[in-house]
């Protein structure tokens, strides 16, 4: 039977979503979504890996399921395509992690790249909770328990899906085919693998601070626009500017269209022309980034539109979450049981097992009659 080609992927519930993650993952997941090449597709709402490192605060958490429901919908996240889902439901997955837990060592964990980053961002150097520097683990039964053989995420996730690989590969190894390889999906434009912060920090984080949400209106990313950070040596408009690394030029890569410019920047055919000007001089950072404001806030007014309309409805988005959540089950349950089989604890299920049993003990018992019959026979001779 041909493998089904199947996609999952998620975001943790700490706050809002932001553009960041909407050009390193949401959007690609709409376009695959939508793309006909996929025959299942599944978006989770990671609260038990946020959990991990807000633990002591669930409010957050409980809170910020419904906004990333919220975003996912508004992005374009078609329930009738796509089964939207909430990890903590399903302890199918936390049955996969206690398996994978014995195939990993303490040592390759903490030399997981993203868990290190992470662990240096939150200052968790001195305690590490179990929880957070075995997310990875929880993560390849996330991936695997799906049957996914394709992960669109951001090049942040890229260790984890390699973690992941690993995992599949020593199961597989051990104890036979089992589980699907799956594989990264990187957005394909290299300014949506990692959109820098407004700060110009390397990466946009809601814990940083540096965001433009998804739901933000238009006069907050106007506002939040103006204060970006962008080349330190542009100080007057006649100097020579740089585009590489300027985070303003980053979010346009990502961005701005050929049509962006003939509605909103008509002296200008495309950004390669916006980028000679800025770089021969004679163009300012004000300019470029009112630009930008409209660009960004064209991006997102149909998003803010559908998100209204989800917010009036919110009884039904718990709908639609519940109901993946039990599609989701019934999914991560068929791999629960191969897995199991596999590495031969399916006790009840397993009829052969049971027959095999009850003619061992036959046996036994039978050789225990014939032992006996033959002493009583030699003790009487």
């Amino acid at each position: 039977m041909e493998q089904k080609k199947i996609f999952m992927t998620g975001d943790r519930p700490t706050g809002k979503l932001h553009i960041g993650h909407y050009v390193g993952a949401l959007r690609r997941r709409v376009e695959l979504q939508n793309s006909g090449l996929y025959d299942e597709c599944y978006v989770m709402i990671a609260d038990t890996q946020a959990l991990t490192d807000y633990y002591d605060n669930p409010d957050r958490i409980r809170e910020s399921v419904i906004e990333v429901a919220l975003d996912y919908l508004s992005c374009g996240v078609d329930p009738s395509r796509s089964t939207i889902f909430v990890q903590s439901r399903i302890p199918e997955l936390f049955e996969l992690t206690c398996y994978y837990l014995d195939l990993v060592t303490l040592s390759r964990l903490e030399r997981n790249p993203t868990v290190k980053s992470e662990m240096r961002q939150k200052g968790m150097e001195d305690s590490i909770p179990v929880g957070f520097l075995c997310y990875p683990v929880s993560q390849a039964a996330d991936i695997t328990a799906f049957d996914a053989d394709t992960v669109p995420a951001g090049e942040d996730q890229a260790p984890m899906v390699e973690q992941c690989q690993e995992i599949v590969h020593k199961f597989n190894s051990l104890y036979g085919e089992t589980l699907v390889m799956p594989h990264l999906l990187l957005p394909e434009n290299d300014s949506c693998k990692r959109l820098p912060g407004l700060d110009g920090k390397a990466k946009m984080s809601k814990s940083l601070n540096n965001c433009i949400y998804l739901s933000d209106d238009e006069q907050t990313v106007n506002k939040k626009v103006m204060t970006m950070f962008t080349d330190p040596m542009h100080l007057n408009i006649n100097d020579k500017g740089h585009t590489k690394d300027n985070p303003v030029f980053i979010y346009l890569d990502a961005f701005a269209t050929d049509d962006h410019f003939r509605r909103f920047y008509s002296q200008y055919e495309n950004l390669e022309a916006l980028k000679r000007k800025y770089e021969d001089g004679g163009l300012g950072d004000v300019e470029v980034k009112r630009f930008l404001a409209r660009v960004i806030n064209d991006v997102l007014e149909p998003i803010r539109q559908k998100r209204h309309e989800y917010e009036n409805d919110i009884p039904g988005v718990y709908r639609i979450l519940e109901e993946g959540t039990e599609k989701a089950r019934a999914k991560a349950m068929a791999t629960i049981h191969r897995v199991r089989r596999a590495i031969k604890i399916n006790y009840f299920e397993d009829r052969k097992l049971i027959e095999k049993q009850v003619k061992r003990f036959k046996k036994q018992h039978q050789d225990e009659e014939n032992l006996k019959a033959y002493l009583a026979k030699q003790k009487k001779a």
